[in-house]
């Protein structure tokens, strides 16, 4: 997650209520995912952001949970997702961001 994502996230965790918060990612790759969920759970691991050694606890979700599609229209689901859920790999990118939400969250929808 770059400098300036990290800047707008903690910007906006500290003049909103957490539990008013919600993260919703829509990388590509598992393994990014979850260090993006990392970075706003736990504080950027890389030591280099904003967010470094800042615990957010944020709830984060990848836009292909299925409890985000169960929430979305479905019009706009199809024109605006279904061809990323065909083509990435929804479990995976789901399981890793939970991993990261379930250890370092404080809350979840």
């Amino acid at each position: 997650m770059d400098l300036q994502n990290q800047q707008r996230i903690k910007d906006v965790a500290e003049k909103n209520n957490a539990e008013d918060i919600i993260v919703i990612l829509g990388a590509s790759d598992a393994e990014g995912a979850g260090i993006y969920a990392e970075t706003v759970t736990a504080g950027d691991p890389t030591y280099a952001g904003p967010l470094a050694g800042v615990p957010l606890g944020l709830p984060v979700y990848h836009i292909l949970d299925p409890l985000l599609k169960a929430e979305a229209d479905p019009k706009a689901w199809e024109e605006q997702i279904s061809m990323m859920e065909m083509v990435l790999d929804g479990e995976g990118l789901t399981t890793s961001v939970a991993e990261m939400r379930e250890q370092n969250g404080k809350s979840v929808l």
